[in-house]
């Protein structure tokens, strides 16, 4: 079944020459189908690439899958135009009243600072109580999860030695939970933070369990007991090249940084995608068995 997007988004044609099947709004319209509604609260500043990254994984079920871009009305983005958020973002304000299936919040590259210091640190509180309140089940990533964290639970961060960056493999620490179903014993995740989640502080909360966790990369995927909230450490979304444009562009600009640990092929760079299907696996399955198995038909 295709994902729904504007026929003019950028994703649109990107995704159509993968192979993708996308569909606009209007055809979906004559189909006689109650789809998946998703909203995005899309944080990172490369937009673009960040709504292709999620789109296309949402697009890897069966599903018709509606996809509704929110936006931050209290911080204006400075790496896309204007007319990109005008056309194809919406604010809190216009889905106040829509109830929505699954939601998904991005990380940001605001990490280093304090949380109340953010400028859209209470419209983003916002909009995290309405996702509580009308919303089935919701993934934040990475700055994202410790911002949720945060807010609901009041654990807060750390920051850390040096940044994590690079692909970090990862294990489960429960058996059968759905949302790690057909994995690897061993798979393997992004990162690329400054900062970490309390640990402890996550291992103490009742109302959390964690699923997966590395010997590098600590707890990266938790959530909540009522499978409403769940918390994505590292950035499974991104795609093959987006660690290795970082390191680049960190590197131009003059700044410390190592290559991206387990990324690059020997001494070239050359990149090995090892994340591809945890990426596919963690959103398939969270849209089949914590978002379409249990989200009422009548929104």
């Amino acid at each position: 079944m295709p994902i729904i997007i504007p026929k003019d988004l950028p994703a649109y044609e990107s995704l159509l020459k993968e192979k993708i099947f996308v569909m606009d709004k209007e055809r979906a319209g004559t189909q006689d189908i109650r789809p998946i509604e998703i909203a995005i609260l899309n944080l990172m500043p490369t937009k673009e690439e960040t709504e292709t990254q999620l789109v296309r994984l949402l697009s890897n079920s069966p599903l018709q899958v509606n996809v509704t871009f929110i936006s931050t009305i209290t911080y204006k983005p400075t790496h896309v135009c204007s007319d990109h958020m005008n056309r194809f973002y919406r604010s809190l304000a216009e889905v106040k009243n829509v109830k929505f299936d699954g939601m998904i919040i991005t990380g940001a590259p605001v990490e280093t600072l304090a949380f109340e210091d953010v400028a859209y640190w209470n419209e983003l509180v916002e909009i995290m109580d309405f996702a509580d309140k009308n919303v089935t089940s919701t993934i934040y990533i990475c700055w994202g999860a410790q911002a949720a964290l945060y807010h609901h639970f009041g654990i807060g961060k750390k920051p850390l030695p040096k940044k994590m960056f690079g692909i970090f493999p990862t294990k489960a620490v429960v058996e059968n939970d759905m949302l790690l179903k057909g994995m690897d014993d061993v798979f393997y995740i992004p990162n690329s933070r400054y900062t970490e989640a309390d640990q402890d502080a996550i291992s103490a909360c009742k109302e959390l369990k964690i699923l997966a966790k590395g010997e590098e990369s600590g707890i990266s995927i938790v959530k909540t007991h009522d499978n409403k909230k769940f918390f994505f450490m590292g950035h499974a979304e991104y795609d093959r090249d987006t660690l290795k444009k970082e390191y680049l562009r960190d590197k131009q600009k003059g700044l410390e940084i190592d290559k991206p640990k387990n990324y690059f092929i020997g001494d070239t760079e050359e990149v090995n995608m090892s994340w591809k299907s945890t990426a596919n696996l963690l959103f398939y399955n969270w849209l089949n068995y914590y978002v379409y198995q249990v989200t009422p038909f009548e929104l």
